[in-house]
């Protein structure tokens, strides 16, 4: 383990993330993304669940209040409560072969998305220790007065996630603030997400707050717009 991901760990509960294997929440998600793919009012509010120990989640109140989400690598499943399945995909990540940011997406493939990306979102820093996870310190990086430092991640292929390679900033305590990552299901646009008000629950730190930007050439985050906002709340741990 790199010492800065020993500080980032320590900074996040340590050991306590060994501890459970579950988190789950409330979730509100804004910004215009969800415009701009043309699936606004399915997935903004409503309970997400994500496992630590293997890559899966599922979002609650799909598009109804009986609708659930299955996401794990390879597949993704819209599901009512009674077991029924409303659509599959096998291969989802094959769907979205010739996509720009402006194509729109399906239910499925929104499933998909957001599957992904609250389970990487949600597993930091623990998921950085799953197998065939490596990370790389690569430097300071200087914003708004203060300097962060930054972890390169890269993910294996048999995890789903943004891109395989992805930079994560700490403060001096460790605390994860930002993320660099490029959206390979849209392009590859380059984005820019940040970390705010984080709280503790059972022993582990997590942000409630997330703010999703476009990334210019310059490795800023361009003020507008707003792609992606997202606030959890009642967070549980298992």
């Amino acid at each position: 383990m790199s010492s800065l991901l020993e500080k980032i760990m320590d900074a996040h509960g340590g050991a306590a993330w060994d501890e459970i294997r579950t988190i789950s929440a409330m979730r509100s998600f804004g910004g215009g993304l969800w415009d701009l793919k043309q699936v606004p009012g399915i997935a903004e509010h409503g309970r997400f669940s994500v496992d630590l120990k293997r890559e899966w989640s599922s979002l609650h109140n799909f598009g109804d209040a009986d609708v659930r989400t299955d996401f794990a690598p390879g597949r993704v499943a819209i599901i009512r409560g009674d077991g029924e399945v409303v659509a599959e995909s096998l291969n989802p990540r094959a769907t979205f072969v010739g996509h720009e940011v402006t194509t729109p997406w399906t239910p499925l493939q929104l499933a998909y998305f957001t599957g992904y990306a609250m389970w990487t979102y949600n597993t930091e820093p623990q998921s950085f220790r799953l197998p065939g996870v490596t990370v790389e310190e690569i430097g300071p990086w200087t914003e708004n007065g203060e300097t962060w430092d930054r972890l390169q991640v890269t993910y294996p292929d048999s995890i789903e996630t943004h891109s395989r390679v992805q930079t994560l900033y700490a403060d001096s305590e460790g605390v994860l603030r930002r993320r660099d990552y490029e959206v390979d299901i849209m392009g590859g646009s380059p984005a820019v997400e940040y970390m705010t008000d984080q709280t503790e629950v059972s022993g582990v730190v997590l942000p409630r707050e997330r703010k999703i930007y476009v990334r210019d050439e310059n490795g800023a985050a361009m003020p507008e717009p707003l792609l992606v906002s997202i606030s959890i709340s009642d967070i549980t741990v298992e």
